[in-house]
């Protein structure tokens, strides 16, 4: 080791063996921690951990890409630091476990961070050039963020979705699942924002409150005749009257084509002041009191007899824009709960609505599509054109009043659909869009793809285990998947469409590949140079090329294709054997990677899924801006230590929120500082300690000090088993309690006198050295998973020739004979020595005593315990801490007990014990036999402690 003797300090005339090391009691691990993330770097320990570990079985922890866009955050640092600890832990277990970091660089948030800067009006080219040097930028800023927190990692070559090999690598993904038949072009409702002007993926939606208009609305009699033969009338008494819907959503009104009824529900026909009104059965009387009409019901019908009978737009009469009728479909979907039971169907601005009218034969060219893309009517559209929808939705509701359509109108709070970016309410709206078909047959005849994904959610492993039957639940309900985007900063679908027909060109796979073949070269800007006649020379004509881009979630969801299996092939494998991520990427990257490689592979990409909580404060409130109780891992860092940070996470239960706040971050530091003192005290008395020149051997330790090492290999085996379950915590826990209760409350405390007070080179020394050196490897390599910058740096002082400590392996322990017997035995001894510390206590408080070496005591044990106690023999005083020890044998357990004697002998000036022989050797009077011994003759003989 290089630590060394405290030689330079002042010698006592009698001294101890108290050495000093240079792994300093305080951390200063702002100061320290940014050196060793430099000295990882130039001394290339990422590299030297690759070499270390080449030719075992691999360990493939796939990174889910962060977006590169702004600082890293805590979330980030909680995310990076967990996969850190499990790459480390594997490594350490005797796998290659390789990181490769991976960042997403496509999509709508950097292309509004080009806008902001640069205007809307740049030329494509321009913003695909800007684009890549903004996320070229923020990603380097990222980088330094997770190397600064102790994150190892391949970080000179990681994936990016912008390198030209991973956007040629999703370019040949898109052909291989349209060669599988899982993608079609079809109109339906997706997920709108106004503000991106694009689909969103079901991950980039929210949910947060929202005050609309709640109206209640009458569809006029449209077929009287037939409307009273199907409530079993000859006739309807009166004309006046309708069918009445609830709705939500006043601007879907104008598009409204379709009336839903259940076909299991009764319906009934009500005279009402109003008029006759049909109503659910079961809503009659809600509805009258809500209305405040006085009502009768004349007769029922099941919704089966409503089918196909039509009435008048509820705008008829306001205008000829709306002179129509609406059919009633059935759907199984209409609830009683709430509302009239009868739905309000506008195809274009609902997914059941639509499927509604596509099941009762609704050409995709019938369908009513009044809204735009940034959220305006169209001109042409009656009454309304040209008005956002939002302020529609108060002169729609005027309109209907002066039409006498109107039952009830009032505010309703609920939680809709807002953009996860713009954090601005989203509709469902009817678009031409691509997808991958969730339901579709795959050209081979196979499982569909929700088949397939929901059959390997069965095969995956999912810590913590409720993650499956989450992610089970979106896929087993979740609509086709929408893949185009109408952006610009994304990958091509690089498709040739009919001008005509709208079909895809015939020889599409081929030309995809050509493409590709070309991004691979250029980057995605090759698509957007192309004249389509490279590629299909006079056909150009014919064809139109596609502008629509890829979901971004397509992009990261197949980095398993174009990463794993493509970029980094050399370096990876395919299927990884961990995805882990915060529990939000169920309906993100987990979710999307579940679907791509189902349909490229027939299973999921990984073998298993981790997912981990978010941060909150203290008491348990999310982070934000308005609450002001966000933390920034750089700030704390900075002041505290990247190392508090990773206890901290390493500490807390990741599958629920991870709190933190001053107050915990305050107890992790002072948890952080008794491991490091536990450490030091390690470091220390081994300073003079040479494993080849003074390491005894087992058969010659004594007793406890074979106890102590039998202890910690447990510990490490039930550590061991921790890690390979991706517990964290209970890590932490244990090894504090082992470095504050088993160590420093036990075994070291006990060690001091010998490791003090015996000559330096006796056997007894050694012997305890032995045991410490053994306790050091493994403590160091078991915490270096979460507390890597200071095992690091205790392994430069306590073996400064091996490098790193992150190319070792978890340590392999000598074999201590009946260590199942020893353990079961010094467990014993240590309730012992604990009701003899109870007994101390009292007499200290009485003034019988002032330190326990002041006390003498007599123990009075039977049976197992006598043994065990007398097996020690003289060496008994040094485990309970006192200068003398005796016990007695009793024949029952009520016999047992402890008594105090405070000696009435001298204090030795060297040992502090107080003994009979202090002062009888003339030449030392202020020493005791034992350190006349220990100093000038042969040394006392120990054998238990």
């Amino acid at each position: 080791m290089s630590n060394k003797k405290a030689d330079s300090k002042p010698q006592a005339k009698y001294p101890v063996n108290l050495l000093d090391t240079p792994f300093p009691m305080r951390g200063d691990l702002p100061k320290r921690e940014p050196q060793w993330v430099k000295d990882w770097q130039e001394r290339k320990v990422y590299e030297k951990i690759r070499a270390a570990s080449k030719g075992r079985t691999k360990f493939i922890l796939h990174d889910g890409p962060p977006y590169a866009n702004g600082d890293i955050h805590l979330g980030h640092a909680v995310n990076k630091i967990l996969k850190d600890m499990i790459v480390k832990a594997r490594n350490m277990a005797g796998f290659d476990a390789v990181y490769v970091p991976g960042w997403d660089c496509h999509g709508m948030p950097i292309e509004i961070q080009i806008e902001k800067q640069f205007g809307k009006s740049l030329p494509a080219a321009e913003v695909m050039q800007k684009a890549r040097a903004y996320a070229t930028e923020q990603i380097e800023k990222q980088k330094a963020g997770f190397r600064r927190l102790g994150v190892l990692g391949d970080w000179d070559n990681p994936y990016k979705t912008m390198n030209f090999a991973n956007e040629a690598g999703e370019i040949r993904a898109l052909a291989k699942i349209i060669e599988k038949g899982y993608v079609f072009r079809g109109l339906k409702p997706v997920n709108w924002c106004f503000d991106c002007g694009s689909a969103l993926a079901e991950a980039e939606v929210e949910y947060k409150d929202k005050t609309d208009p709640t109206i209640d609305v009458m569809f006029t009699f449209a077929e009287p005749e037939k409307t009273a033969q199907a409530f079993g009338l000859p006739a309807l008494p009166r004309a006046e009257g309708g069918i009445v819907i609830w709705t939500t959503t006043p601007w879907t009104i104008p598009a409204n084509q379709a009336l839903t009824v259940h076909p299991d529900v009764v319906y009934a026909l009500v005279d009402t002041q109003r008029g006759l009104l049909i109503l659910a059965e079961e809503r009659v009387q809600a509805c009258m009191k809500d209305f405040e009409l006085q009502g009768r019901v004349l007769a029922t019908t099941p919704g089966t007899k409503l089918v196909n009978l039509r009435f008048y737009h509820p705008l008829a009469s306001a205008h000829p824009g709306y002179k129509r009728t609406s059919p009633v479909y059935l759907g199984d979907y209409v609830t009683t709960d709430t509302g009239t039971g009868i739905v309000h169907t506008s195809p274009a601005y609902g997914v059941e609505d639509f499927m509604a009218c596509k099941a009762h034969g609704m050409a995709d060219s019938d369908i009513i599509n009044p809204v735009m893309g940034d959220g305006r009517f169209i001109e042409s559209l009656a009454l309304f054109g040209g008005l956002s929808i939002w302020v529609a939705n108060p002169k729609i509701v005027d309109a209907l009043r002066a039409a006498g359509t109107l039952l009830r109108s009032e505010k309703f709070q609920h939680s809709y659909m807002h953009c996860w970016r713009h954090k601005t309410p989203i509709i469902y709206r009817a678009t031409s869009q691509w997808f991958a078909g969730m339901d579709v047959k795959p050209r081979d005849g196979g499982a569909t793809l929700r088949e397939t994904a929901l059959a390997g959610i069965e095969a995956t492993a999912f810590y913590p285990s409720w993650g499956k039957q989450r992610l089970f639940a979106m896929i087993a309900n979740r609509p086709d998947w929408t893949l185009s985007r109408q952006r610009q900063w994304g990958v091509p679908m690089a498709f040739f469409v009919h001008k005509e027909t709208g079909e895809l060109h015939p020889r599409t796979l081929e030309l995809l590949e050509e493409v590709a073949k070309r991004v691979e070269v250029s980057g995605i800007e090759a698509w957007q140079t192309l004249d389509p006649r490279e590629l299909i020379g006079d056909e150009a004509n014919l064809y139109e090329k596609n502008r629509d881009t890829l979901d971004v979630w397509f992009d990261s969801g197949t980095t398993h294709w174009h990463v794993l299996r493509g970029s980094h092939k050399d370096q990876l494998q395919f299927p990884a054997d961990l995805y882990l991520e915060g529990s939000d990427q169920h309906r993100g990257w987990f979710h999307s990677s579940l679907l791509t490689a189902s349909m490229l592979d027939g299973r999921p990409p990984y073998n298993a899924l981790l997912t981990h909580g978010f941060t909150v404060d203290g008491e348990g409130r999310k982070m934000s801006k308005s609450l002001g109780n966000g933390i920034d891992p750089h700030e704390v860092a900075n002041r505290l230590g990247a190392e508090i940070i990773r206890l901290w996470i390493a500490s807390t239960d990741y599958s629920g929120e991870l709190a933190i706040s001053e107050e915990i971050l305050k107890r992790v530091t002072e948890s952080y500082r008794r491991i490091r003192n536990t450490l030091r005290f390690l470091l220390a008395n081994l300073s003079d300690f040479d494993f080849a020149q003074h390491a005894q051997p087992v058969g010659e330790w004594l007793e406890i000090d074979r106890y102590a090492v039998a202890l910690t290999a447990n510990l490490q085996a039930d550590i061991l088993a921790h890690y390979d379950r991706y517990e964290f915590h209970p890590v932490v826990a244990k090894l504090q309690t082992f470095c504050s209760e088993d160590l420093g409350g036990f075994y070291l405390d006990v060690l001091k006198d010998r490791l003090y007070t015996t000559a330096p080179d006796s056997a007894a020394r050694r012997s305890a050295q032995t045991a410490l050196y053994h306790i050091a490897h493994g403590l160091l390599r078991m915490m270096a998973p979460f507390l890597s910058f200071t095992a690091e740096e205790a392994w430069k002082v306590f073996q400064p020739q091996s490098g790193t400590i992150f190319t070792e392996t978890y340590h392999a322990y000598p074999e201590v004979p009946d260590s199942a017997a020893l353990l079961d035995k010094w467990t014993l001894l240590r309730a012992v020595r604990g009701d003899v510390t109870k007994a101390l206590e009292e007499a200290r408080v009485a003034n019988l005593i002032g330190s326990s070496l002041q006390a003498e005591v007599e123990l009075r044990a039977s049976g197992a315990r006598y043994d065990a106690l007398a097996s020690l023999n003289d060496d008994l005083k040094f485990v309970l801490i006192t200068s003398a020890a005796n016990v007695v044998r009793v024949n029952s357990e009520a016999e047992e007990g402890v008594e105090v004697i405070a000696s009435k002998y001298l204090k030795c000036e060297r040992c502090w014990h107080y003994r009979a022989d202090v002062g009888q050797n003339t030449e030392h009077p202020t020493l005791c036999g034992r350190c006349v011994s220990n100093l000038f003759g042969n040394g006392e003989a120990r054998s238990a402690a």
